[in-house]
């Protein structure tokens, strides 16, 4: 069964360009690694440097509708959904796409909760990058969580962000084993009272991930994280973390 890490923070704060850093480390431990695309500001596929061509809210209207003769509801799901996956090299790609709209989605997500949890014994990691919110991570995956990541920048209004973030995923009733906060395009240790408010929050440190400036003029012009020797540390910060290989 794969180990799940989910990543969040508010926009701005760099946590798609650190998803793609991450799957870049686990794919050198040898992967598989899935990486799910949930933020409806698509752009993860940008940072690895893929393509995709339809998303689970596609084949989710789909499976609105009858299936093809022959197929039950949850057969059909599953089918496009092998489908619609991208592939590369040590790391598929799987993009969620908008939000549920109008309507009852409750056997839709159902299926989907299942089909992820089938999905998750051909890879060794599930990288999921997630939109701000996160309630939807109860309602589309049913596996515990290994790892969240909250992902912040330095400003208070970003730290205060990944608190509620927090208490959304306990208040969500989230499955999770860790849970770390990680400061991005940081240029030095957090003031006394941020780092106070995070640990009165109950909320573990992951580490800084410093500001570069190269990596910030990569991401604004669209090009693959990939490509960049860089790691970004991310062997401490899992280190930090309560993460086991």
């Amino acid at each position: 069964m794969a180990r799940i890490i989910a990543i969040a923070g508010k926009g701005g704060v760099g946590k798609t360009t650190l998803s793609a850093f991450l799957i870049k480390r686990l794919v050198k431990t040898g992967g598989p690694v899935l990486a799910v695309d949930a933020d409806p500001n698509t752009n993860l596929n940008v940072a690895l440097g893929m393509e995709y061509s339809k998303t689970v809210a596609d084949i989710r209207e789909e499976t609105k509708t009858a299936p093809a003769s022959g197929f039950s509801r949850s057969d059909f799901f599953e089918m496009r959904l092998q489908e619609i996956i991208s592939e590369g090299a040590g790391v598929d790609l799987l993009v969620m796409g908008r939000p549920e709209g109008p309507g009852c989605y409750c056997a839709v997500n159902n299926i989907l909760r299942e089909a992820l949890l089938r999905l998750s014994k051909n890879y060794r990691y599930i990288v999921i990058d997630n939109e701000a919110g996160m309630e939807h991570l109860s309602r589309r995956t049913a596996a515990a969580i290994d790892l969240l990541l909250l992902i912040s920048d330095p400003t208070a209004v970003g730290v205060q962000s990944a608190i509620n973030a927090f208490s959304t995923a306990k208040n969500a009733g989230l499955k999770v084993s860790d849970v770390s906060l990680l400061i991005n395009k940081s240029k030095g240790v957090l003031a006394e009272e941020k780092l106070k408010s995070i640990k009165d929050a109950g909320l573990n440190m992951a580490g800084y991930a410093p500001f570069q400036e190269d990596i910030e003029k990569n991401s604004e012009g669209g090009g693959p994280v990939l490509a960049l020797d860089k790691d970004m540390g991310m062997d401490n910060i899992l280190k930090e973390t309560q993460w086991r290989e």
